[in-house]
Protein backbone atom coordinates (compact mmCIF):
# COMPACT_ATOMS: atom_id res chain seq x y z
CA UNK A 1 0.00 0.00 0.00
CA UNK A 2 1.37 3.36 -0.86
CA UNK A 3 2.36 5.87 2.19
CA UNK A 4 0.18 8.93 2.38
CA UNK A 5 1.43 12.06 0.74
CA UNK A 6 1.14 15.57 2.51
CA UNK A 7 0.88 18.74 0.73
CA UNK A 8 1.76 21.33 3.25
CA UNK A 9 5.25 22.11 4.55
CA UNK A 10 6.05 23.24 8.23
CA UNK A 11 5.47 26.51 9.40
CA UNK A 12 9.26 27.41 9.53
CA UNK A 13 10.07 26.56 6.53
CA UNK A 14 9.61 30.08 5.45
CA UNK A 15 11.46 31.56 8.34
CA UNK A 16 14.44 29.90 7.69
CA UNK A 17 14.07 29.71 3.83
CA UNK A 18 14.07 33.66 4.34
CA UNK A 19 17.03 33.34 6.85
CA UNK A 20 18.68 31.15 4.38
CA UNK A 21 18.49 33.53 1.86
CA UNK A 22 19.72 37.00 3.75
CA UNK A 23 23.02 34.82 4.67
CA UNK A 24 23.57 33.78 1.18
CA UNK A 25 22.60 37.32 -0.15
CA UNK A 26 25.62 38.50 2.13
CA UNK A 27 28.20 35.50 1.45
CA UNK A 28 27.60 35.57 -1.58
CA UNK A 29 28.13 39.34 -2.74
CA UNK A 30 31.46 39.04 -0.79
CA UNK A 31 32.28 35.92 -2.02
CA UNK A 32 31.57 37.20 -5.78
CA UNK A 33 34.06 40.45 -5.83
CA UNK A 34 37.00 38.08 -3.29
CA UNK A 35 39.14 37.68 -5.95
CA UNK A 36 38.47 40.83 -7.65
CA UNK A 37 39.20 43.00 -4.72
CA UNK A 38 42.29 40.99 -3.73
CA UNK A 39 43.80 41.52 -7.80
CA UNK A 40 42.48 45.13 -7.95
CA UNK A 41 45.93 46.87 -8.29
CA UNK A 42 44.27 50.98 -7.51
CA UNK A 43 42.27 49.77 -4.25
CA UNK A 44 43.04 46.23 -4.04
CA UNK A 45 45.77 44.29 -3.34
CA UNK A 46 47.62 43.52 -6.23
CA UNK A 47 47.21 39.88 -5.89
CA UNK A 48 48.57 37.45 -8.99
CA UNK A 49 45.93 35.15 -10.29
CA UNK A 50 47.66 32.04 -8.56
CA UNK A 51 47.81 33.96 -5.06
CA UNK A 52 44.05 35.44 -5.32
CA UNK A 53 42.67 31.83 -5.94
CA UNK A 54 45.48 30.08 -3.16
CA UNK A 55 43.79 33.04 -0.64
CA UNK A 56 40.58 32.13 -2.14
CA UNK A 57 40.17 28.24 -1.51
CA UNK A 58 41.80 28.65 1.30
CA UNK A 59 39.08 30.96 3.03
CA UNK A 60 36.20 28.90 2.06
CA UNK A 61 37.73 25.90 2.59
CA UNK A 62 38.22 26.95 6.33
CA UNK A 63 34.43 28.61 6.41
CA UNK A 64 33.20 24.86 5.47
CA UNK A 65 35.49 23.26 8.03
CA UNK A 66 34.58 25.15 11.06
CA UNK A 67 30.65 23.53 10.78
CA UNK A 68 32.72 20.56 12.10
CA UNK A 69 33.48 22.48 15.93
CA UNK A 70 29.45 24.59 15.26
CA UNK A 71 27.83 21.73 15.20
CA UNK A 72 29.61 19.80 18.29
CA UNK A 73 28.94 22.85 20.21
CA UNK A 74 25.18 23.36 19.33
CA UNK A 75 24.23 19.46 19.52
CA UNK A 76 26.09 19.44 23.36
CA UNK A 77 25.51 23.21 24.82
CA UNK A 78 23.90 25.81 22.88
CA UNK A 79 21.20 24.12 21.31
CA UNK A 80 21.12 25.15 17.75
CA UNK A 81 19.16 28.64 17.34
CA UNK A 82 21.55 30.13 19.79
CA UNK A 83 24.47 28.93 17.26
CA UNK A 84 22.44 30.05 14.76
CA UNK A 85 22.16 33.74 16.16
CA UNK A 86 25.59 33.95 17.28
CA UNK A 87 26.64 32.82 14.07
CA UNK A 88 25.07 35.01 11.68
CA UNK A 89 26.13 38.46 13.86
CA UNK A 90 29.68 37.39 13.75
CA UNK A 91 29.92 36.73 10.08
CA UNK A 92 27.90 40.30 9.62
CA UNK A 93 30.55 42.09 11.26
CA UNK A 94 32.74 40.03 9.38
CA UNK A 95 31.70 41.33 5.85
CA UNK A 96 31.65 44.83 7.26
CA UNK A 97 35.26 45.09 8.61
CA UNK A 98 36.54 43.66 4.95
CA UNK A 99 35.43 46.76 3.85
CA UNK A 100 38.39 48.35 5.84
CA UNK A 101 41.79 48.37 3.24
CA UNK A 102 43.86 46.68 5.38
CA UNK A 103 45.81 43.28 5.32
CA UNK A 104 45.53 42.65 8.55
CA UNK A 105 41.87 43.61 9.55
CA UNK A 106 41.35 41.59 6.26
CA UNK A 107 42.42 38.44 8.07
CA UNK A 108 40.39 39.15 11.09
CA UNK A 109 37.01 39.88 8.97
CA UNK A 110 37.72 36.36 7.13
CA UNK A 111 38.61 35.00 10.93
CA UNK A 112 34.71 36.47 12.21
CA UNK A 113 33.09 34.67 9.04
CA UNK A 114 35.03 31.02 9.13
CA UNK A 115 33.70 31.16 12.67
CA UNK A 116 30.97 32.35 12.59
CA UNK A 117 30.07 30.25 9.68
CA UNK A 118 30.94 27.75 10.96
CA UNK A 119 27.95 27.88 14.08
CA UNK A 120 25.56 29.15 11.24
CA UNK A 121 25.81 26.50 8.45
CA UNK A 122 25.20 23.17 9.60
CA UNK A 123 22.60 23.88 12.53
CA UNK A 124 20.25 25.74 10.42
CA UNK A 125 20.42 23.13 8.25
CA UNK A 126 19.61 20.62 11.08
CA UNK A 127 16.66 22.45 12.39
CA UNK A 128 15.24 22.34 9.04
CA UNK A 129 15.48 18.59 8.94
CA UNK A 130 14.37 18.54 12.64
CA UNK A 131 11.14 20.42 11.51
CA UNK A 132 10.34 17.71 9.39
CA UNK A 133 10.88 14.95 11.46
CA UNK A 134 6.99 14.65 12.31
CA UNK A 135 4.84 12.05 10.70
CA UNK A 136 2.96 14.53 8.60
CA UNK A 137 5.96 16.01 6.95
CA UNK A 138 8.54 13.59 7.32
CA UNK A 139 7.76 12.28 3.56
CA UNK A 140 8.06 15.48 2.50
CA UNK A 141 11.88 16.06 3.76
CA UNK A 142 13.68 15.67 0.33
CA UNK A 143 11.33 19.06 -1.40
CA UNK A 144 11.71 20.93 2.07
CA UNK A 145 15.62 20.59 1.36
CA UNK A 146 15.19 21.35 -2.58
CA UNK A 147 13.17 24.11 -1.37
CA UNK A 148 15.57 25.78 1.53
CA UNK A 149 17.77 25.56 -1.22
CA UNK A 150 16.60 27.55 -3.30
CA UNK A 151 16.17 30.47 -1.05
CA UNK A 152 19.97 29.95 -0.69
CA UNK A 153 20.34 30.48 -4.66
CA UNK A 154 17.79 34.00 -4.37
CA UNK A 155 20.14 35.55 -1.83
CA UNK A 156 22.97 34.46 -4.46
CA UNK A 157 21.37 36.00 -7.31
CA UNK A 158 20.39 38.98 -6.28
CA UNK A 159 23.19 39.91 -4.33
CA UNK A 160 25.79 40.11 -7.61
CA UNK A 161 23.39 43.44 -8.75
CA UNK A 162 24.00 44.82 -5.73
CA UNK A 163 27.44 43.92 -5.21
CA UNK A 164 28.61 45.33 -8.81
CA UNK A 165 26.37 48.66 -8.52
CA UNK A 166 28.18 49.38 -5.18
CA UNK A 167 31.16 48.87 -6.34
CA UNK A 168 31.37 50.22 -9.25
CA UNK A 169 29.81 53.63 -7.81
CA UNK A 170 31.02 53.98 -4.51
CA UNK A 171 33.67 51.30 -3.53
CA UNK A 172 34.28 48.27 -2.97
CA UNK A 173 33.84 48.96 1.08
CA UNK A 174 29.85 49.49 0.09
CA UNK A 175 29.45 46.17 -1.52
CA UNK A 176 31.07 44.76 1.30
CA UNK A 177 28.91 46.90 4.23
CA UNK A 178 26.06 45.76 1.86
CA UNK A 179 27.26 42.16 2.43
CA UNK A 180 26.84 42.55 6.70
CA UNK A 181 23.82 44.49 6.24
CA UNK A 182 21.97 41.30 4.64
CA UNK A 183 23.79 39.48 7.21
CA UNK A 184 22.08 41.11 9.92
CA UNK A 185 18.80 41.11 8.37
CA UNK A 186 18.91 36.90 8.04
CA UNK A 187 19.08 37.47 11.85
CA UNK A 188 16.92 38.91 12.50
CA UNK A 189 14.24 36.91 10.25
CA UNK A 190 15.35 34.37 11.65
CA UNK A 191 14.35 35.46 15.42
CA UNK A 192 11.12 36.45 13.96
CA UNK A 193 10.24 32.49 13.24
CA UNK A 194 11.71 31.38 16.71
CA UNK A 195 8.31 30.21 17.69
CA UNK A 196 7.93 27.95 14.65
CA UNK A 197 10.65 25.58 15.46
CA UNK A 198 11.61 25.90 19.18
CA UNK A 199 10.47 22.80 20.11
CA UNK A 200 12.33 21.28 17.20
CA UNK A 201 15.47 22.75 19.07
CA UNK A 202 16.82 20.59 21.34
CA UNK A 203 20.17 19.69 23.01
CA UNK A 204 21.05 16.37 22.70
CA UNK A 205 23.94 16.64 25.42
CA UNK A 206 26.74 14.71 26.04
CA UNK A 207 26.20 10.74 26.11
CA UNK A 208 28.97 8.08 28.27
CA UNK A 209 29.68 7.24 24.48
CA UNK A 210 31.11 10.70 23.57
CA UNK A 211 34.30 12.27 23.58
CA UNK A 212 34.17 15.22 26.18
CA UNK A 213 35.38 18.35 25.08
CA UNK A 214 38.00 19.38 26.82
CA UNK A 215 39.83 16.02 25.33
CA UNK A 216 38.32 17.16 21.92
CA UNK A 217 40.52 20.60 22.36
CA UNK A 218 43.50 18.19 23.59
CA UNK A 219 42.81 15.45 21.10
CA UNK A 220 41.75 17.17 17.96
CA UNK A 221 41.51 20.60 17.81
CA UNK A 222 44.64 21.51 19.16
CA UNK A 223 46.97 18.76 17.34
CA UNK A 224 44.37 20.22 14.61
CA UNK A 225 46.19 23.90 14.70
CA UNK A 226 49.98 22.35 15.75
CA UNK A 227 49.92 20.03 12.54
CA UNK A 228 49.05 23.49 10.60
CA UNK A 229 51.99 25.00 11.84
CA UNK A 230 54.05 21.95 10.98
CA UNK A 231 52.68 21.61 7.84
CA UNK A 232 53.23 25.62 7.27
CA UNK A 233 57.00 24.99 8.18
CA UNK A 234 58.11 21.51 7.40
CA UNK A 235 57.85 20.93 4.00
CA UNK A 236 59.84 24.15 2.48
CA UNK A 237 62.16 23.76 4.87
CA UNK A 238 62.80 19.82 3.72
CA UNK A 239 61.86 20.25 0.64
CA UNK A 240 62.70 23.68 -0.71
CA UNK A 241 59.52 24.14 -1.84
CA UNK A 242 55.79 23.46 -0.79
CA UNK A 243 54.53 19.82 -0.73
CA UNK A 244 51.45 20.72 -2.88
CA UNK A 245 51.00 24.13 -4.56
CA UNK A 246 51.55 26.27 -1.61
CA UNK A 247 52.25 27.11 2.14
CA UNK A 248 49.08 27.72 2.61
CA UNK A 249 47.65 24.43 0.76
CA UNK A 250 49.98 22.03 3.08
CA UNK A 251 49.25 23.71 6.52
CA UNK A 252 45.70 22.81 5.54
CA UNK A 253 45.94 19.21 4.57
CA UNK A 254 48.23 18.86 7.63
CA UNK A 255 45.20 20.61 10.06
CA UNK A 256 42.82 18.57 8.53
CA UNK A 257 44.35 15.01 9.52
CA UNK A 258 43.09 15.08 13.34
CA UNK A 259 39.86 16.19 12.64
CA UNK A 260 39.60 13.20 9.49
CA UNK A 261 41.11 11.04 12.59
CA UNK A 262 38.03 12.13 14.66
CA UNK A 263 35.23 11.28 12.18
CA UNK A 264 36.93 7.85 11.92
CA UNK A 265 36.35 7.40 15.50
CA UNK A 266 33.05 7.92 15.18
CA UNK A 267 32.72 4.80 13.34
CA UNK A 268 34.90 2.58 15.27
CA UNK A 269 33.23 3.76 18.43
CA UNK A 270 30.07 3.65 17.26
CA UNK A 271 27.48 0.69 18.99
CA UNK A 272 26.61 -2.15 16.13
CA UNK A 273 23.26 -0.10 15.15
CA UNK A 274 24.92 3.08 14.09
CA UNK A 275 28.16 1.63 12.67
CA UNK A 276 26.97 0.96 9.19
CA UNK A 277 24.44 4.14 8.99
CA UNK A 278 27.91 6.13 9.56
CA UNK A 279 29.90 4.28 7.44
CA UNK A 280 27.59 5.16 4.85
CA UNK A 281 27.47 8.62 5.38
CA UNK A 282 31.40 8.98 5.56
CA UNK A 283 31.56 7.21 2.27
CA UNK A 284 29.28 10.14 0.89
CA UNK A 285 31.34 12.56 2.02
CA UNK A 286 34.31 11.08 0.39
CA UNK A 287 32.89 11.04 -2.79
CA UNK A 288 31.16 14.09 -3.19
CA UNK A 289 34.33 15.93 -2.59
CA UNK A 290 36.02 16.70 -5.93
CA UNK A 291 32.43 17.91 -6.93
CA UNK A 292 32.89 20.75 -4.48
CA UNK A 293 36.72 21.15 -6.19
CA UNK A 294 34.76 21.40 -9.71
CA UNK A 295 31.95 23.37 -8.50
CA UNK A 296 33.87 26.07 -6.72
CA UNK A 297 35.96 27.16 -8.78
CA UNK A 298 33.08 29.69 -9.92
CA UNK A 299 34.84 31.78 -7.99
CA UNK A 300 38.33 31.74 -9.62
CA UNK A 301 38.13 29.82 -12.85
CA UNK A 302 35.32 30.86 -13.97
CA UNK A 303 35.40 34.58 -12.93
CA UNK A 304 38.51 34.53 -14.67
CA UNK A 305 37.09 32.93 -17.73
CA UNK A 306 34.00 35.53 -17.72
CA UNK A 307 36.54 38.10 -17.28
CA UNK A 308 39.30 37.69 -20.19
CA UNK A 309 38.08 35.16 -22.01
CA UNK A 310 33.79 35.78 -22.38
CA UNK A 311 33.03 39.05 -24.61
CA UNK A 312 31.69 41.45 -22.15
CA UNK A 313 31.16 43.95 -24.30
CA UNK A 314 27.51 45.83 -24.26
CA UNK A 315 26.42 47.01 -27.88
CA UNK A 316 22.66 46.49 -28.08
CA UNK A 317 21.33 50.16 -27.04
CA UNK A 318 18.81 48.89 -24.55
CA UNK A 319 20.94 46.40 -22.72
CA UNK A 320 23.47 48.99 -22.39
CA UNK A 321 21.11 51.59 -21.28
CA UNK A 322 19.23 49.24 -19.02
CA UNK A 323 22.83 48.12 -17.37
CA UNK A 324 24.05 51.61 -17.21
CA UNK A 325 21.31 53.00 -15.41
CA UNK A 326 21.86 50.11 -13.15
CA UNK A 327 25.50 51.11 -12.33
CA UNK A 328 26.22 47.45 -13.65
CA UNK A 329 28.85 48.12 -16.18
CA UNK A 330 32.04 49.91 -16.72
CA UNK A 331 34.02 52.07 -19.40
CA UNK A 332 37.17 50.56 -20.31
CA UNK A 333 39.32 52.93 -22.43
CA UNK A 334 41.82 51.08 -24.72
CA UNK A 335 45.13 52.75 -25.03
CA UNK A 336 47.74 50.19 -26.60
CA UNK A 337 51.54 52.71 -25.24
CA UNK A 338 50.43 53.56 -22.21
CA UNK A 339 49.58 52.25 -19.07
CA UNK A 340 45.35 52.41 -19.22
CA UNK A 341 43.34 54.26 -17.03
CA UNK A 342 40.90 50.85 -16.63
CA UNK A 343 38.72 49.96 -13.30
CA UNK A 344 39.84 47.18 -11.29
CA UNK A 345 41.89 45.24 -14.45
CA UNK A 346 45.88 46.49 -14.36
CA UNK A 347 47.67 42.55 -14.32
CA UNK A 348 51.28 42.51 -12.58
CA UNK A 349 54.03 39.73 -12.79
CA UNK A 350 55.59 39.11 -9.74
CA UNK A 351 58.51 36.95 -8.52
CA UNK A 352 58.93 36.10 -4.72
CA UNK A 353 56.02 38.71 -4.07
CA UNK A 354 57.63 41.77 -5.66
CA UNK A 355 56.08 43.76 -9.00
CA UNK A 356 57.95 43.20 -11.99
CA UNK A 357 55.98 45.14 -14.15
CA UNK A 358 52.68 46.03 -15.38
CA UNK A 359 50.97 44.87 -18.72
CA UNK A 360 50.34 48.46 -20.83
CA UNK A 361 47.05 47.12 -21.85
CA UNK A 362 43.53 46.27 -20.15
CA UNK A 363 43.21 42.77 -19.54
CA UNK A 364 39.84 42.80 -21.42
CA UNK A 365 41.79 43.78 -24.60
CA UNK A 366 44.55 40.68 -24.92
CA UNK A 367 42.68 38.94 -26.80
CA UNK A 368 40.36 41.08 -29.11
CA UNK A 369 41.09 41.03 -32.41
CA UNK A 370 43.28 43.54 -33.75
CA UNK A 371 39.96 44.56 -36.37
CA UNK A 372 37.78 44.93 -33.31
CA UNK A 373 39.72 46.65 -30.98
CA UNK A 374 38.77 50.42 -30.49
CA UNK A 375 41.27 53.62 -32.05
CA UNK A 376 43.49 54.79 -29.43
CA UNK A 377 41.43 56.15 -26.26
CA UNK A 378 38.65 54.96 -27.38
CA UNK A 379 36.23 53.27 -25.13
CA UNK A 380 33.88 50.42 -24.59
CA UNK A 381 31.18 49.13 -22.15
CA UNK A 382 31.63 45.76 -20.52
CA UNK A 383 29.23 44.45 -17.76
CA UNK A 384 30.62 43.57 -14.76
CA UNK A 385 32.69 40.63 -14.32
CA UNK A 386 30.72 39.09 -10.90
CA UNK A 387 27.58 39.78 -12.64
CA UNK A 388 28.25 35.68 -14.17
CA UNK A 389 28.35 34.65 -10.46
CA UNK A 390 24.48 35.52 -10.92
CA UNK A 391 24.25 32.95 -13.96
CA UNK A 392 24.76 29.83 -11.08
CA UNK A 393 22.05 30.82 -8.44
CA UNK A 394 19.35 31.90 -11.40
CA UNK A 395 19.78 28.47 -13.04
CA UNK A 396 18.77 27.01 -9.44
CA UNK A 397 15.60 29.25 -9.22
CA UNK A 398 14.58 28.14 -12.42
CA UNK A 399 15.02 24.79 -11.89
CA UNK A 400 14.27 23.61 -8.52
CA UNK A 401 10.53 24.04 -9.19
CA UNK A 402 11.33 21.56 -12.50
CA UNK A 403 13.36 19.05 -10.03
CA UNK A 404 11.28 18.84 -7.43
CA UNK A 405 8.14 18.26 -9.66
CA UNK A 406 10.00 15.05 -11.46
CA UNK A 407 10.78 13.82 -8.10
CA UNK A 408 7.13 14.22 -6.56
CA UNK A 409 5.73 13.00 -9.76
CA UNK A 410 7.99 9.93 -9.55
CA UNK A 411 7.04 9.53 -5.68
CA UNK A 412 3.27 9.16 -6.69
CA UNK A 413 4.20 6.51 -9.17
CA UNK A 414 6.89 4.51 -5.93
CA UNK A 415 9.64 5.34 -8.28
CA UNK A 416 11.62 8.34 -6.84
CA UNK A 417 15.53 6.74 -6.60
CA UNK A 418 16.72 6.71 -3.26
CA UNK A 419 19.19 9.91 -2.12
CA UNK A 420 21.90 7.95 -2.34
CA UNK A 421 21.35 6.98 -6.08
CA UNK A 422 20.48 10.82 -6.93
CA UNK A 423 23.92 12.37 -5.43
CA UNK A 424 25.88 9.85 -7.64
CA UNK A 425 23.53 10.81 -10.47
CA UNK A 426 24.52 14.27 -9.81
CA UNK A 427 28.26 13.54 -9.82
CA UNK A 428 27.91 12.77 -13.30
CA UNK A 429 25.94 15.30 -14.52
CA UNK A 430 28.35 17.45 -13.08
CA UNK A 431 31.01 16.07 -15.38
CA UNK A 432 29.15 16.26 -18.08
CA UNK A 433 28.98 20.01 -17.41
CA UNK A 434 32.58 20.58 -17.71
CA UNK A 435 32.90 19.86 -21.58
CA UNK A 436 30.56 22.42 -22.30
CA UNK A 437 33.54 24.31 -21.27
CA UNK A 438 36.07 22.21 -23.38
CA UNK A 439 34.02 22.80 -26.68
CA UNK A 440 34.47 26.97 -25.23
CA UNK A 441 38.08 26.93 -25.37
CA UNK A 442 38.27 25.24 -28.79
CA UNK A 443 35.21 27.46 -29.44
CA UNK A 444 37.43 30.70 -28.77
CA UNK A 445 41.01 29.11 -30.65
CA UNK A 446 42.35 28.34 -26.85
CA UNK A 447 41.60 31.53 -25.37
CA UNK A 448 42.82 33.63 -28.62
CA UNK A 449 39.26 35.41 -29.15
CA UNK A 450 36.88 35.71 -26.65
CA UNK A 451 33.09 33.49 -27.02
CA UNK A 452 29.24 34.68 -25.91
CA UNK A 453 28.30 34.30 -22.48
CA UNK A 454 26.60 31.24 -23.71
CA UNK A 455 29.12 28.79 -23.32
CA UNK A 456 29.38 29.97 -19.34
CA UNK A 457 25.46 29.99 -19.39
CA UNK A 458 25.30 26.33 -20.98
CA UNK A 459 28.12 24.98 -18.56
CA UNK A 460 26.22 26.41 -15.10
CA UNK A 461 22.91 25.04 -16.36
CA UNK A 462 24.63 21.41 -16.53
CA UNK A 463 26.38 21.46 -13.33
CA UNK A 464 23.23 23.37 -11.49
CA UNK A 465 21.05 20.07 -12.85
CA UNK A 466 23.69 17.96 -10.91
CA UNK A 467 24.15 20.57 -8.16
CA UNK A 468 20.53 19.94 -7.54
CA UNK A 469 20.55 16.12 -7.34
CA UNK A 470 23.47 16.49 -5.27
CA UNK A 471 23.71 19.47 -2.68
CA UNK A 472 20.48 19.24 -1.04
CA UNK A 473 20.10 15.50 -1.05
CA UNK A 474 23.49 15.32 0.84
CA UNK A 475 21.76 17.87 3.87
CA UNK A 476 19.32 15.46 3.63
CA UNK A 477 20.49 12.13 3.78
CA UNK A 478 22.75 13.46 6.76
CA UNK A 479 19.50 14.21 8.33
CA UNK A 480 17.98 10.91 7.41
CA UNK A 481 20.63 8.66 8.09
CA UNK A 482 22.83 10.50 11.30
CA UNK A 483 22.34 9.02 14.61
CA UNK A 484 19.66 11.51 16.45
CA UNK A 485 22.76 12.03 19.02
CA UNK A 486 25.22 13.43 16.43
CA UNK A 487 22.89 14.80 13.77
CA UNK A 488 24.50 18.30 13.76
CA UNK A 489 27.71 17.07 14.23
CA UNK A 490 27.80 14.83 11.04
CA UNK A 491 26.17 17.70 9.28
CA UNK A 492 29.67 19.14 10.13
CA UNK A 493 31.38 16.07 8.37
CA UNK A 494 29.20 16.92 5.20
CA UNK A 495 30.72 20.30 5.35
CA UNK A 496 34.17 19.54 6.23
CA UNK A 497 34.01 17.30 2.70
CA UNK A 498 32.55 20.28 1.26
CA UNK A 499 36.03 22.18 2.99
CA UNK A 500 38.12 19.76 1.74
CA UNK A 501 37.02 20.34 -1.87
CA UNK A 502 37.41 24.26 -1.77
CA UNK A 503 40.39 24.31 -0.84
CA UNK A 504 41.38 21.45 -3.73
CA UNK A 505 39.09 24.08 -6.24
CA UNK A 506 41.64 26.86 -5.19
CA UNK A 507 44.62 24.59 -5.69
CA UNK A 508 43.30 23.11 -9.23
CA UNK A 509 43.11 27.47 -9.89
CA UNK A 510 45.79 28.34 -9.20
CA UNK A 511 47.48 26.26 -12.14
CA UNK A 512 45.07 28.33 -14.46
CA UNK A 513 48.12 30.24 -15.99
CA UNK A 514 50.47 26.63 -16.22
CA UNK A 515 48.24 25.49 -18.86
CA UNK A 516 48.75 26.90 -22.23
CA UNK A 517 46.04 24.36 -23.46
CA UNK A 518 43.13 25.49 -21.16
CA UNK A 519 40.71 22.85 -22.92
CA UNK A 520 43.44 20.59 -20.48
CA UNK A 521 42.31 22.46 -17.47
CA UNK A 522 38.66 21.70 -17.82
CA UNK A 523 39.88 17.63 -19.18
CA UNK A 524 41.48 17.75 -15.37
CA UNK A 525 38.30 18.41 -13.78
CA UNK A 526 35.99 16.16 -16.19
CA UNK A 527 38.61 13.16 -15.03
CA UNK A 528 37.78 13.88 -11.55
CA UNK A 529 34.15 13.99 -11.71
CA UNK A 530 33.90 10.82 -13.54
CA UNK A 531 36.27 8.79 -11.91
CA UNK A 532 34.49 10.02 -8.43
CA UNK A 533 30.86 9.40 -10.45
CA UNK A 534 32.36 5.57 -11.09
CA UNK A 535 33.50 5.16 -7.41
CA UNK A 536 30.03 5.93 -6.31
CA UNK A 537 27.69 3.73 -8.96
CA UNK A 538 30.05 0.94 -7.73
CA UNK A 539 29.05 1.84 -4.07
CA UNK A 540 25.29 2.22 -4.65
CA UNK A 541 23.95 -0.91 -4.20
CA UNK A 542 25.87 -1.02 -0.39
CA UNK A 543 24.81 2.15 -0.07
CA UNK A 544 21.31 1.67 -0.68
CA UNK A 545 21.37 -2.13 1.20
CA UNK A 546 22.00 0.76 4.58
CA UNK A 547 19.13 3.04 3.46
CA UNK A 548 16.57 0.23 3.18
CA UNK A 549 17.76 -0.86 6.90
CA UNK A 550 16.98 2.31 8.25
CA UNK A 551 13.49 2.03 6.28
CA UNK A 552 14.56 5.63 4.53
CA UNK A 553 14.67 5.76 0.77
Amino acid sequence: MSKSITTKHPKGLKFLFLSEMWERFGYYLMIGIFTLYLKDVKTGFAMTEAESADLYGTFIALVFLTPFLGGLIADRYLGYAKSIIIGGLMMGIGYCLMGVHSLTMLYVAMTLVILGNGFFKPNISTLLGNIYSTPEHEDKKDDGYNIFYMGINVGAFICNFFGAALYIMLGWEYAFFAAGIGMFIGVVVFISGLKHYRAFDIKKGVTKDDMPFLKIILLILLPSVVAGVIGWVLPSKLLGHPLVGSTSTDAFIFACLPVIYFYSTLFFKANKEEKRPIAALLTIFAVVILFWAVFKQNGTALTTWADRYTDRELTNPVAKNTFSSLSLSQNVTYQKDSIALYDNAFRLQKQDGVVLKEFNYPTYFKNVPAAKLPQEGGKVELWATNLSQSINPAWVILLTPLVVAFFSWLRRREKEPSTATKIIFGLLISAISVLVMVAAVYAGNNGSEKVSVLWLMGSYGVITIGELFLSPMGLSLVSKLSPTRITSLMMGGWFLATSIGNKLSGVLSTLWDTYSDKSNFFWVNFTLLTCSAVIGFVLLKWLNGIMREKGIK
